[in-house]
Parts: C-alpha cells; sequence; structure tokens
C-alpha cells in the first residue's frame, strides 16, 4: 500500500524474480507514459513523472525504453492508449482501499479487482464510496542527517509543510501538492537526503485493526492487488501496527 511511510508497501517476498521484473517494467512503462501525458516531460516540474523515472532507474529500465515511454506520452510515438482510473473498495474489517490503475481496457481491470476483492474478503465498491476518506496530498520522506529537530520542523513549516514528523533519523513532509515542488527545493538547500517525492492518498482516519487473522487477510488481499499488471498505487486505511510482519512475509503466497 502507498502513501505517508506509516501506510508505506509492504515489500512483500516475490519468488519468480525475472517475471516480477518483467511485470514492473510493465507497470513503470505505463506510468511513465500517463504521467508524461498528465504533466508534461520536465522532471522538476512533475514530480509523478521524476518518482517513474526514479523507479526505472531502481531496476535498471534501459534508458531507451524510458525514453520511448515519455515519448509515446507526449504524442511522440504510437502505443496502447492507456488512462488512470481510480477503483474503491472495502477489505476484511471494513477498511477503505482506494485503487490507482493505468489501464487500456476499464473492463478487463474492473473485472480482475472484482474477483480478487470477492477471493480475499473484500467487495469492489461504487464510485466515490471511500475515495471521500483519503485525501490528495504532497509527501517529501528522507534522512535529517546532522539537521536538529526543531531547526527542521520550523523551516518545513516555514516554508509551506503542512505535517511534518521526524522518527529515528527519517523525516516525512506532508503538504499541499501544488506546493511539493517548491517545499522540495527549500529543504533542498540543508544537509538532508531524499528518499521519496510524489504525490499521495493518505487516509483521514485510520482503523484499527487487533487481531493478527484478520491483519493477514488484509495484507493478502493488498499484496494481490498490487501483483495486478493494470495496478499502480493501493491505498488503504489500516492501523496493523501491533502485527507481526516478519512472520507474515514468511507465509507462502495463496492466489
Amino acid at each position: 500500500m502507498s502513501g505517508h511511510s506509516k501506510w508505506a508497501n509492504i515489500k512483500h517476498r516475490k519468488a519468480a524474480m525475472d517475471a516480477r521484473k518483467g511485470q514492473q517494467f510493465a507497470k513503470i512503462i505505463r506510468e511513465l507514459t500517463v504521467a508524461a501525458k498528465a504533466g508534461g516531460s520536465d522532471l522538476e516540474a512533475n514530480p509523478r513523472l521524476r518518482k517513474a523515472v526514479d523507479k526505472a532507474r531502481e531496476i535498471n529500465m534501459p534508458s531507451d525504453t524510458v525514453e520511448r515511454a515519455i515519448n509515446r506520452g507526449l504524442g511522440g510515438e504510437e502505443g496502447a492508449n492507456f488512462e488512470e482510473v481510480f477503483y474503491e473498495g472495502y477489505g476484511p474489517a471494513g477498511i477503505a482501499i482506494l485503487i490507482r490503475t493505468v489501464t487500456d481496457n476499464r473492463n478487463r481491470t474492473s473485472g480482475d479487482l472484482k474477483h480478487l476483492f470477492s477471493k480475499y474478503g473484500g467487495n469492489l465498491a461504487e464510485k466515490g464510496s471511500v475515495a471521500w476518506m483519503f485525501d490528495k496530498k504532497g509527501l517529501l520522506v528522507g534522512n535529517i542527517g546532522t539537521v536538529p529537530n526543531l531547526e527542521f520542523f520550523d523551516i518545513a513549516a516555514d516554508v509551506g509543510a503542512q505535517d511534518v514528523t521526524i522518527e529515528d533519523g527519517v523525516f516525512e513532509v506532508i503538504c499541499d501538492p501544488k506546493d511539493l515542488t517548491h517545499i522540495k527545493a527549500e529543504l533542498s538547500k540543508l544537509p538532508i537526503t531524499f528518499e521519496r517525492a510524489e504525490i499521495t492518498f493518505v487516509p483521514r482516519q485510520l482503523v484499527r485493526v487487533e487481531e493478527d487473522e484478520t491483519a493477514e487477510k488484509i495484507l493478502r488481499l493488498i499484496s494481490v492487488l498490487e501483483d495486478l499488471d493494470d495496478v499502480q498505487e493501493v491505498y488503504a486505511n489500516y492501523d496493523i501496527s501491533g502485527f507481526k510482519m516478519e512472520e507474515f512475509l514468511g507465509l507462502p503466497r495463496l492466489i
């Protein structure tokens, strides 16, 4: 699940690494195309494209593949007519789930999502059912380094941050999406390092999940949703802070 790192993606163990890398390529190519189409090719002015390019570099995607995907979004190359579509649903314990997809076939995507929700204890919902439970925000995450916490708080607030948290040397800054580029530029003047700078969806409230069995069901649903080729991001409003994650990561996949 993506978003504020309190609800960040769980990096599940993957058995077939080659197949996984091919799937990652396909997802990122779609995201590069749609991000460029939506916001242009300037990485500094288009944080969504910047995030997609960074992901492409992390998995060693060839630069010409990245360029072709971006050009396709700008109209320079022919290709599939991908579009961004959001889907909404409920999971175990009634948690709200918001899914961002990039698809060239809405019927296929909705059918796949409906099947997985049904199989893993949830249900696909009507548009508008859960989207109101999330706020679109800018998110900056990084290492604070040697900057004193209070100094960082003050500077971040002065340049427009709405919320700042620091834990174990890692900072998180929440802001209005339109201020993300400006705030990052201002904070870049400090001796800090950034890990993420993106537009995300943050839950307004969290649903506390007490039972390990329910937490496991939620994580399995999120995992299989993330594995769909059309799915780019999954956001949800659960809190399973007491769940033993290492035990879940050691369990076999049940797909």
